[in-house]
């Protein structure tokens, strides 16, 4: 789905400047690097061997990355990694019991050790690697590896992605309020896929946002697009005095009631149906926003942010927690990976904590900081606070 971008304005553009020293050494490196001669010398010379041979792993595995991808995808179809959870099988069992042909099934079990998922045994049968055996306690990592068969679809064309030049695209009909006019008017049919996967996905971060902020001190939580409860339902069991709103389209709140209903968290739990556009409940003295902020371009996202700040209580706490651009050690899954997904998607883009703290600010937000939560690439969470009434707070990160 094409999205509107403006025009560069050459005549702002900076004047060009000198080269300085760092760039001129790095400038001459990279014409250093990039001789084949030099790259089989480094190859061969005792003192550079090492880092030439992590390079040139790294560069193949960038190329290769779509092929190891495929690998994982066809473990998890073929639920192999359940299949083994009882004990290590030979490759002649494994072909039988997901019907693939003998040398198939080998050249599957080969490939998924060499990417540490499986590990060999000397007897030739194959058990779980620490990967593999990862894999089966989160449900939601493999319905996203499923998933994904839409993004590489996508992906096709990356350039034509980039350029907006390549249509509509299987994401953005997958995640239909991304460029719906009216969101709160999408049928039941058009949510419940991504609800579903939603949910999956919100259930394996939703410790850590929970281990990071505890919400014993709060009294009623407003969780803004939180799909199907899957967070929603994690804080209530933790916190028996909590009392809570899910806010999400209408059809989404629906399954969301159900599913409270289902948990026999009824009596604690509503859902509520409609647009943040058109307001937001309120009262709560915290609000959490899990996921919710990167799938929305900038003036809807500070729209979001307003009416949050808005519903919230005076004096009280908003959670956005997702994953950021720029997080130290996780910079592909911010940049890379979430960067092309949401360009995929048409709508929202990853964004560094820097900047979400500043487009709180905007919103009417004080004392924005971040807590530190256990798995930062899956997630980091930010906390602001609503000001009391009688007093207004700058300070921002």
């Amino acid at each position: 789905m094409a999205r509107a971008t403006p025009e560069a304005d050459l005549s702002a553009a900076p004047p060009p400047r000198a080269a300085g020293w760092r760039e001129r050494w790095l400038a001459f490196r990279h014409r250093l690097v990039a001789r084949p001669a030099f790259q089989r010398w480094a190859a061969g010379f005792p003192l550079t061997r090492a880092v030439a041979q992590r390079n040139a792993r790294a560069l193949f595995d960038l190329c290769a990355g779509f092929v190891y991808a495929q690998v994982l995808t066809a473990c998890v179809r073929l639920d192999l990694f359940r299949m083994l959870a009882d004990g290590p099988l030979p490759p002649e069992t494994v072909a039988g019991r997901v019907g693939l042909p003998p040398d198939s099934a080998r050249l599957l079990l080969r490939a998924a050790a060499s990417l540490d998922l499986l590990t060999p045994l000397p007897d030739g049968r194959y058990a779980l690697a620490d990967l593999g055996a990862a894999l089966l306690g989160n449900p939601g990592v493999a319905a996203m590896i499923t998933h994904h068969a839409m993004l590489y679809d996508d992906l096709r064309d990356p350039v034509a992605l980039l350029r907006r030049e390549g249509g509509p695209t299987r994401l953005a009909a997958y995640w239909g309020y991304a460029g719906a006019a009216d969101p709160a008017g999408l049928p039941d049919e058009a949510t419940g896929p991504y609800s579903a996967l939603m949910g999956a996905s919100q259930a394996l971060i939703a410790g850590d946002i929970l281990d990071a902020w505890p919400l014993a001190r709060h009294r009623r939580l407003l969780d803004i697009g939180g799909g199907e409860g899957a967070f929603a339902i994690a804080a209530l069991r933790r916190h028996p005095q909590l009392r809570l709103t899910l806010f999400d389209l209408p059809p989404v709140a629906a399954r969301a009631r159900a599913r409270f209903a289902a948990e026999g968290l009824a009596e604690r739990a509503e859902a509520v149906g409609g647009s943040f556009h058109a307001g937001l409940p309120p009262g709560a003295d915290a609000v959490s926003l899990v996921r919710v902020v990167h799938d929305h371009d900038d003036a809807p996202a500070l729209a979001l942010l307003r009416a949050a700040h808005a519903a919230l209580a005076p004096g009280g706490t908003l959670l956005l927690a997702e994953p950021m651009a720029g997080t130290p050690g996780a910079e592909p899954v911010g940049d890379a990976y979430f960067g092309f997904y949401l360009l995929a998607m048409g709508s929202g883009r990853p964004r560094t904590a820097a900047e979400l703290a500043g487009m709180l600010t905007r919103a009417g937000f004080s004392a924005v900081r971040e807590v530190p939560t256990r798995r930062p690439m899956l997630t980091r969470l930010l906390i602001a606070e609503r000001p009391p009434e009688q007093r207004v707070s700058h300070s921002h990160v």
